[in-house]
């Protein structure tokens, strides 16, 4: 794959369409020769940017769209999730331990994937809708 280059998916805010976001991004990072371990992160966080672009973003309207932009750079990958929704809220820390002892609704963990999966991660809201941007290096950032 060439140094540097950009890539554009859409796809319908319906349940299983983050897969196929999942494996497009998964295979520009194989192409890029990101090891195995950090294209499993890659892919569950992209994953979990697009489902909650369609869950949360877009509602489960499926006459909406999710775009997945991907910048390549000779050392890492940006990543571009945006609905077409109201904009994203701020993203809160689960609790852990309430989660894990029952206590409280167990879904809620994609933001904190994301944040611990990959290097750097933003949330914006713009006219057009939320934005998850992230971006993960062929080498883990400490």
């Amino acid at each position: 794959m060439s140094a540097s280059g950009k890539y554009e998916l859409h796809v319908r805010s319906m349940h299983g369409a983050e897969k196929v976001a999942m494996d497009f991004a998964a295979e520009i990072a194989r192409r890029m020769n990101f090891p195995a371990d950090r294209v499993e992160d890659l892919k569950t966080a992209v994953a979990e940017a697009c489902m909650n672009a369609i869950e949360h973003g877009n509602k489960l309207d499926a006459t909406t769209r999710v775009g997945i932009r991907l910048v390549v750079d000779k050392d890492k990958l940006q990543i571009a999730v945006q609905d077409q929704g109201g904009g994203i809220a701020k993203p809160r820390t689960p609790d852990i331990e309430s989660r894990m002892e029952g206590k409280t609704d167990p879904r809620g963990w994609g933001i904190y994937l994301i944040e611990n999966l990959m290097d750097e991660v933003t949330f914006e809201s713009t006219a057009e809708g939320g934005v998850v941007k992230m971006i993960i290096y062929l080498e883990k950032q400490e």
